[in-house]
């Protein structure tokens, strides 16, 4: 018999990133108010948008959302195993998938595709039990769902119609049960433009469609944060927010977060390790594509883009030591990057903030995508493993919660 490993020492890591479970909570409380009548389905793939998983769901849960959206059975499966037993879509499978799991652990499954309903209903009938699942018509995206509109002048069947008619044939024999429609907007961050109007047509086409055929769904749902925040007529019986769920605005060109009443959940915060100082015309890091301009302090931070920081953000974004914003001096590292904070005294072991709520003048997540050219998402998202998550601001009676 082997003898069990020592428990391996705990090494502190010299960034994090701080999680504000309260402020999640209390965006749910936003979106849930944006959509008046309709359920709140927080949105927490992708390790709830870098935040955390199973800690995002409880404080999205305990602020109002009575379903959770992910893209993965792996996170469905995840959150069933921390105990989770609100009601959890996933909407994003290859063949194989292997849905017997998901469909005793009771997780929505999204369909959209008729292969995908078959795999479906063998692995229900496997397991004698009535899977839950979702059908999700492509209403003009172009990316996953089954196809709405006929293809060729003579053509009146579509993906749509056929998968719609299989579902229905299940039913019939208690392979699968119907429990909700769904469609993805392409443009909801732009809510004037024709195809947001355009696609609320089309799937008020497709649900009609649907319950023409004897379908009888508990939900009916396409708005991602951005129609949820600017598009209130497309709420439906349930909306669907990822992004806005975090306090990060979907629609920077419409509004910012404090314009929606929002608060950004993540600070990322590193550490400085070595500070020295150097004379003019010193070049930093790998090609020297900075040269310091005077005598200057450089503060050596220990995260790089191994950790999530992107490289594009070298000589680009800005971080805030000790209360002044400085910007990265050089190329971004694997593990690190360096800052050039002139005649500013910094010591080793001072906090240095990549981004925040922006409430004490530190840049924000949505600085970090403008400086860098990308959206607000991937700042984000970005952050692996290897950096840790603290949380606070717990919900007021999370504690007492039975998820």
């Amino acid at each position: 018999m082997t003898a069990p490993s020592p428990p391996r020492a705990t090494v502190p890591f010299p960034a994090r990133a701080v999680i504000d479970l309260a402020a999640i909570a209390a965006n749910v409380g936003v979106l849930k108010q944006r959509a008046g009548a309709a359920e709140v389905m927080a949105v927490v793939k992708a390790d709830a948008y870098g935040h955390g998983l199973v800690r995002s769901a409880q404080a999205a849960l305990a602020g109002g959302a009575s379903w959770l959206g992910v893209a993965q059975l792996t996170e469905a499966m995840a959150l069933r195993a921390a105990g989770v037993t609100a009601p959890v879509l996933a909407w994003l499978h290859a063949p194989g998938a292997g849905f017997a799991q998901a469909i005793e652990a009771d997780v929505d499954l999204g369909v959209s595709a008729t292969w995908m309903l078959d795999e479906v209903a063998a692995a229900a009938r496997a397991s004698g039990r009535t899977a839950r699942v979702q059908l999700k018509a492509d209403t003009g995206l172009g990316r996953n769902g089954a196809y709405l509109f006929p293809v060729g002048t003579d053509s009146t069947a579509t993906d749509w119609s056929a998968l719609v008619d299989r579902a229905r044939a299940l039913e019939a024999e208690e392979a699968v049960r119907v429990t909700g429609l769904f469609t993805h907007f392409a443009y909801a961050d732009a809510p004037q433009h024709p195809t947001v109007q355009a696609q609320q047509t089309a799937f008020a086409e497709a649900v009609a469609l649907a319950e023409r055929a004897g379908l009888r769904p508990e939900v009916r749902h396409m708005s991602n944060s951005a129609a949820t925040l600017t598009t209130p007529a497309a709420a439906w019986d349930m909306v669907r927010p990822g992004l806005a769920v975090y306090g990060l605005t979907p629609a920077p060109e419409v509004g910012s977060s404090a314009d929606f009443g929002l608060v950004p959940a993540m600070t990322a915060i590193a550490e400085a390790s070595v500070v020295k100082a150097v004379p003019a015309g010193q070049g930093v890091s790998y090609g020297h594509t900075y040269t310091t301009s005077g005598p200057a302090n450089l503060v050596d931070v220990p995260l790089g883009y191994a950790d999530g920081v992107p490289r594009h953000a070298s000589g680009l974004a800005e971080v805030m030591i000790n209360g002044r914003r400085h910007r990265i001096a050089g190329r971004v590292c694997m593990d690190q990057f360096v800052v050039d904070v002139g005649d500013q005294q910094v010591t080793a072991g001072d906090e240095v903030i990549l981004f925040g709520p922006g409430d004490r003048g530190e840049p924000t997540a949505q600085d970090w995508a403008e400086a860098v050219g990308t959206i607000n998402y991937e700042i984000v998202t970005r952050f692996g493993p290897r950096v840790p998550r603290e949380y606070a601001g717990a919900p007021v009676g999370a504690e007492e919660e039975t998820w």
